[in-house]
């Protein structure tokens, strides 16, 4: 029986599309679908749903199972019930782990996975917030932090900042002429300030934007 990625690269094949012109199509990230061709992630239901609405195939097909390649008329027109609702679609955005030094900042080396975020919010990567110095933002341990890319924010706002080019760190950013400070959402710790040429050390990543809490 063919497996996923076997008939992803069918799909693609028969279709003429590259792994970016997918992307762009089905809104699943183009790193994540790299990672389905190699085999080492399996898509989840609604990336299956987006990429075999963007291939114009079944999802049965898509996984391997010997039916046709496209649904049928009456497959399609399938209703749901009036009492379900759909869940918001579902886009799948790279996670961040460790920076590498000088590397781009979404290059494979620094993707440690992805997360399935709302298809509304708008950002380009995640981090996992570790420890508890932004609480009083409501920002715990464990939460998935949505990161908008962009090399600098209003004075005040929260964002992902990159200090000695070690791992990221969210904090709330004031920029003056001559220092910056990174302020913790916790009185239990000191902000982190910068003076004349330590402003160089560091990087803006960009504007948090939304978070996933992990409490349940």
């Amino acid at each position: 029986m063919p497996e996923f990625r076997d008939r992803l690269d069918e799909a693609m094949r028969i279709r003429g599309m590259t792994a970016a012109e997918l992307a762009r199509t089905s809104k699943v990230n183009e790193g994540a679908i790299s990672q389905y061709r190699a085999g080492k992630y399996k898509a989840s239901q609604r990336s299956l749903d987006k990429l075999a609405r963007a291939l114009q195939v079944s999802i049965p097909w898509l996984m391997g199972a010997d039916v046709p390649m496209e649904e049928s008329d009456s497959q399609r027109s399938t209703s749901l019930p009036s009492n379900v609702q759909p869940m918001p679609t579902m886009q799948q955005i790279p996670r961040i782990g460790m920076i590498a030094c000088g590397d781009p900042l979404l290059a494979q080396q620094n993707i440690e996975g992805y997360d399935n975020v709302p298809e509304y919010v708008k950002c380009d990567f995640t981090l996992v917030c570790r420890g508890d110095s932004m609480i009083n933002a409501r920002i715990f341990d464990g939460d998935i932090v949505c990161i908008r890319e962009q090399p600098a924010v209003e004075n005040g706002e929260i964002a992902a900042v990159l200090i000695d080019s070690e791992e990221a760190t969210l904090k709330r950013v004031k920029i003056f002429d001559d220092h910056i400070v990174l302020e913790p959402e916790n009185p239990m710790y000191k902000p982190l300030v910068f003076w004349g040429e330590e402003m160089n050390n560091v990087r803006i990543l960009g504007k948090a934007t939304h978070f996933i809490s992990a409490l349940k």
